[in-house]
């Protein structure tokens, strides 16, 4: 999204990215903030959905598209598909921990991962 904001041939503003572990803090939280221009407040309930996207149809097209001659790419098969959030909070999520997402539309956007230290929780399978 950094990039679809400010253009390809722009300056990107930063992305920065602050740790909190302290030895007294509960979860280790990781902060991702950009100034991407934000997610739309009509959006956010969806964007934990899987497939929903706000990419370009055509750069989509690019991604998924098959090439019989290549069976490996560098790029990324599920990108700009719908996938990355919702399976980014599931395993935050099976680990114990959680993500979240905080934006404000016109500006950017801030991630927040936290993740439980080692030893505090069994893994969460059904039984």
């Amino acid at each position: 999204a950094t990039v679809e904001y400010p253009g390809i041939d722009a300056e990107s503003p930063p992305i920065k990215v602050v740790i909190a572990d302290g030895s007294d803090n509960e979860d280790v939280i990781i902060k991702v903030s950009d100034e991407g221009g934000g997610i739309p407040r009509s959006n956010m309930k969806r964007i934990w959905s899987y497939l929903f996207t706000t990419a370009d149809p055509e750069i989509q097209e690019g991604m998924v598209a098959f090439n019989e001659n290549v069976d490996f790419s560098i790029d990324s098969p599920l990108a700009g598909l719908g996938y990355g959030l919702p399976i980014s909070r599931s395993y935050a999520r099976y680990f114990g921990g959680d993500l979240s997402i905080m934006s404000m539309e016109g500006f950017g956007t801030d991630c927040f991962v936290y993740l439980t230290r080692l030893g505090n929780t069994k893994e969460p399978l059904p039984i």
